[in-house]
């Protein structure tokens, strides 16, 4: 019988969050006929209790299970040689911080299968946090703004109990008449969207947005088209865009001379244009003074987020002269940047059951099936100390 284990948690900054609540856990173990091992936590959001009180085993170690389940990066010393590892990795992006994780996934000879790559077969993801990320960052947005200008004062995300708390907040405050940018049309964007209508906040299309007043908050969703242009004057094509973004150019600047709050949802390419530049912010026409950067692309496409921020210190402010963060709220030439990068850990619980119940429905069957649509196939980064043929061109990295 294959032996399942969900992982302690063990990055910092502390992620509480679960790949499976309690009840997902008791639902695997019935319904496909595997072993579920929880491995003992002081930190998660669903206590050891929660599990062994539907008869699930707590253990010290997961050294006899096959499959491993976690959410965040498992620590280096943590790894078990030969299992099977599912994990947000961050490493497909070649992302440095986390070579030597690689080296050693290698080196023991693990199979790991990322989160992140999990997709169909027209590259659709199945399974994410970016919902939650969505519906915190804007939630965090809009705290920002009015902590800024001293209007309202909202109970931090993470202080809240669940979603329907987080939301009974927002209703108890009236937006003064401000224009919201969202970009992205993904989960992210989605996300952000049900915070605006928890807010009653009207959605206006970006010809209006950005050319006439109104006496009523209201928001903007823009989608890549909105604000990048071909530099050939050519049609815009979403295709082209994604495989050869170098062909674009951006025209985002003029949604900064009526905005107030962006709120930046949309994944953003290193070979992309960038929203806007710093020497562009200290002209006298540049309004937005408000970024909840949800991407967290540091130095990226928004060139005052210099550093991710933490749940326990969410906001700094960019001074643009002098390109540099500050503490928040000292200066009104400065923006506010709310830019946590790991946003669903302020809502755990919620964002852990709907997670686990995507990770159920789509991949264990997969997973443990005969996996004909090659979900996990795609999604195999690592094997037997290789390289799996899809990401090929991690070898080189991980060898400098």
């Amino acid at each position: 019988m294959i032996k399942i284990g969900i992982i302690k948690e063990g990055k910092h900054p502390i992620d509480r969050r679960v790949p499976l609540t309690p009840q997902q856990a008791k639902q695997l173990q019935s319904e496909f006929d595997v072993e579920v091992f929880v491995q003992s936590s002081d930190i998660r959001c669903f206590k050891d209790e929660e599990y062994e009180s539907l008869g699930l085993q707590i253990v010290e170690d997961l050294e006899s299970c096959d499959i491993i389940l976690g959410v965040k990066e498992v620590p280096i010393d943590w790894l078990i040689p030969h299992k099977t590892y599912f994990f947000f990795s961050h490493t497909i992006k070649k992302q440095d911080y986390n070579k030597d994780l690689f080296k050693t996934i290698l080196d023991k000879k693990i199979r790991l299968i990322d989160y992140e790559v999990l997709t169909n077969e027209r590259g659709e993801r199945l399974i994410a946090f970016g919902r939650w990320a969505g519906i915190v960052g804007a939630y965090n947005g809009i705290k920002t703004y009015g902590e800024r200008y001293n209007f309202f004062h909202l109970k931090p995300a993470h202080e809240c109990f669940d979603l329907e708390e987080l939301m009974n907040q927002l209703r108890e405050i009236k937006l003064p008449s401000i224009k919201i940018i969202i970009t992205g049309g993904g989960r992210v964007a989605k996300g952000s969207m049900e915070v605006m209508h928890a807010l009653n906040v009207r959605k206006v299309n970006a010809e209006r947005f950005l050319n006439e007043d109104f006496d009523e908050a209201v928001f903007v969703q823009l989608n890549s088209r909105d604000y990048n242009k071909h530099k050939n004057g050519l049609e815009f094509k979403r295709s082209e865009f994604f495989e050869h973004p170098e062909n674009f150019e951006r025209d985002f600047l003029k949604y900064t001379k009526v905005s107030d709050v962006l709120i930046a949802a949309a994944f953003w390419h290193p070979d992309s244009p960038v929203l806007f530049k710093r020497e562009e912010i200290l002209r006298g026409d540049f309004q937005l003074r408000v970024i909840a950067d949800i991407t967290c692309d540091i130095e990226g496409s928004i060139p005052s987020t210099l550093q991710a921020s933490t749940i326990d210190d969410p906001v700094y402010d960019y001074n643009p002269s002098e390109h540099r963060v500050e503490n928040p709220y000292i200066d009104e030439a400065n923006l506010s940047v709310m830019a946590v990068d790991n946003l669903p850990c302020e809502l755990p619980r919620d964002s852990s059951q709907d997670f686990g119940k995507q990770l159920l429905s789509r991949i264990i069957p997969a997973l443990l099936g005969s996996d004909e649509e090659k979900i996990i196939k795609r999604a195999t980064i690592a094997r037997d100390g290789e390289v799996t043929d899809n990401f090929k061109y991690l070898s080189e990295w991980v060898e400098k």
